[in-house]
């Protein structure tokens, strides 16, 4: 008992001490950012981004859309499910009844996975 005690008091310190990340860019911090590397007007590259987010939302509703050098978009249908009881990591549960959906998923471009 004491040994375990001891082991999760090391996994909270190193928990605490890990390096929080940094909160996500903004649209419009991504705009400025990048109207100031391509030297464009902010206006123009607002455009630009919204044009890439009409024809992503168009594109992935056919079923797959990538973004060059970034991510891929695929459409995944899941299916219906029934209620009822079934078998779940041993124990028998009861599921509720769920209608079938679409889900959009991204997968990033190796170059990508690499770069981490």
């Amino acid at each position: 008992m004491v040994m375990k005690m001891k082991s999760s008091m090391k996994m909270v310190k190193k928990m605490s001490s890990m390096k929080k990340s940094a909160p996500a860019m903004t649209v419009s911090a991504i705009i400025k950012n990048l109207s100031d590397k391509s030297g464009l007007k902010t206006k123009e590259v607002k455009a630009v981004l919204e044009g890439l987010e009409t024809l992503a939302y168009s594109e992935v509703k056919k079923g797959k859309f990538t973004i060059p050098k970034i991510c891929m978009l695929k459409l995944r249908t899941k299916k219906a499910v029934k209620a009822g009881k079934r078998e779940i990591f041993g124990k028998m549960m009861h599921v509720k009844a769920r209608p079938a959906k679409k889900v959009v998923k991204a997968f990033p471009v190796k170059a990508i996975k690499d770069s981490i």
